[in-house]
């Protein structure tokens, strides 16, 4: 089966206070849309977990010590042409030093038989 993909999701997991902010900034260059519908996201409360290194600057917590934050993961469907834009426009914006990025593949309805 040869699958051209089109589309993919973005996951990043943020702190509950900088969510609408990224929000805002990924839909507004493009991420989120679905069909006729713009500014399509879910956000999911949940639990990250961490401990920077020596050399980190983190955002939130202290070198070397095992953090528990609450965050929100957010997700967004994106075309494919416009993911570098997108990823761009969440590193301008996400808190953190090393934002938890995953970038997935969908394969539209119409491959399924």
């Amino acid at each position: 089966m040869n699958i051209d993909i089109e589309k993919v999701k973005i996951t990043v997991t943020i702190p509950s206070e900088n969510l609408q902010e990224l929000r805002n900034a990924i839909c507004q260059v493009g991420a989120g849309t679905i069909g006729n519908y713009t500014d399509c996201s879910i956000a999911t409360k949940c639990i990250g977990t961490f401990k920077p290194m020596d050399s980190a600057t983190p955002y939130i917590g202290e070198k070397n010590k095992l953090e528990f934050v609450e965050e929100e993961k957010l997700e967004v469907e994106c075309d494919i042409g416009i993911v570098k834009k997108v990823i761009q426009e969440l590193r301008k914006i996400h808190p953190y030093e090393e934002p938890a990025i995953s970038i997935i593949p969908l394969i539209s309805e119409e491959y399924f038989k």
